[in-house]
């Protein structure tokens, strides 16, 4: 077994993977050749030691993978499109992550909270934040969400696209992890559900967010007077826990990882790589070849050498 941690993303048309000291991204243009960005990373939490603490390096390596992912999905774009415009720029690509997590936290915050204090109206006898069965609806409702909005993409043409460079990604990191030649003959045999994937990561924070809501908010005294305002500030307390929330949920999934699935952590982590079967398909030799060749490029590069943008 490699003991050097490697992470990846699909974007559109290729495969980004971040090793510890690089962070490629690999794209295959409409031509056939595969073009390969090559920059150095250094984390956070080599230059802050504090953000490195356990439950605090979730939410920092979210953070950190949400924009090196808008980047490599900007590159992969143009580069997909053979285009030779700029990339995004910071305020572009700030005003984007800012929007894409306000419409995940009005999606999987606000929507359940508000559908679930509906439910509770029409329940006999009525229940309300304070009741078990609010959050056990609320929890219900957002893995509802979660489930219709995978299924829902994951039928589309372009969608299915960047699933398939998703599996190409986790064979090519088994492969790795399996300390087996770096080819495309090695890769294919490998699953492509990945304990460590984005996805189980969601599930994790989804569940975990419904164990301390229905454990914590029982508890609270009432915020506001008024109904609406009390409402209003119980959804904002739960936007504010998000952060811990993602804390604990990283530590879940990093124990699972170096556990590989055994025991316990395999059976919390079996829903998580079954919702893979929705966000990876099985990827052709281009796809898993164009995975490879970002993974070596990370793995290959030393830690002194520039960023670089090469063409195989």
């Amino acid at each position: 077994m490699n003991p050097t941690t490697v992470g990846g993303q699909a974007v559109i048309e290729g495969v980004m993977m971040k090793a510890p000291r690089r962070l490629c991204v690999a794209v295959r243009r409409p031509s056939g050749s595969i073009v390969v960005k090559n920059d150095p990373f250094t984390p956070l939490s080599e230059r802050w030691p504090v953000l490195g603490w356990p439950m605090v390096r979730g939410p920092v390596v979210l953070g950190e993978t949400l924009v090196q992912g808008m980047k490599a999905l900007s590159f992969s774009a143009q580069q997909a499109l053979e285009e030779e415009d700029q990339e995004l720029g910071s305020w572009a690509m700030g005003l984007t992550l800012l929007v894409a997590i306000a419409a995940g936290l009005g999606l999987f915050v606000v929507v359940p909270h508000l559908a679930a204090l509906g439910l509770g109206k029409l329940w006999p006898g009525g229940f309300g934040t304070e009741s078990l069965w609010f959050h056990l609806f609320d929890g219900l409702i957002k893995v509802a969400l979660f489930v219709s909005y995978l299924w829902i993409i994951s039928v589309m043409k372009e969608i299915r696209r960047v699933f398939e460079y998703h599996g190409a990604e986790h064979k090519s990191i088994y492969c790795f992890e399996a300390g087996a030649e770096l080819n495309v003959e090695s890769a294919r045999q490998y699953s492509r559900l990945h304990p460590r994937c984005g996805t189980a990561f969601l599930l994790v924070v989804l569940v975990v967010s419904i164990l301390i809501f229905a454990i914590a908010f029982p508890l609270l005294p009432r915020l506001a007077e008024a109904a609406w305002l009390n409402q209003v500030l119980l959804i904002g307390l739960k936007i504010l826990l998000m952060l811990p929330i993602a804390g604990i949920s990283y530590e879940v999934i990093r124990k699972a990882g170096k556990m590989k699935g055994r025991g316990f952590w395999g059976v919390l982590l079996w829903p998580g790589l079954q919702m893979q079967r929705l966000t990876t398909r099985e990827p052709d030799d281009q796809q898993i070849e164009t995975a490879l060749a970002a993974l070596k490029a990370a793995l290959d590069t030393g830690e002194a050498e520039p960023a670089s943008i090469r063409v195989l």
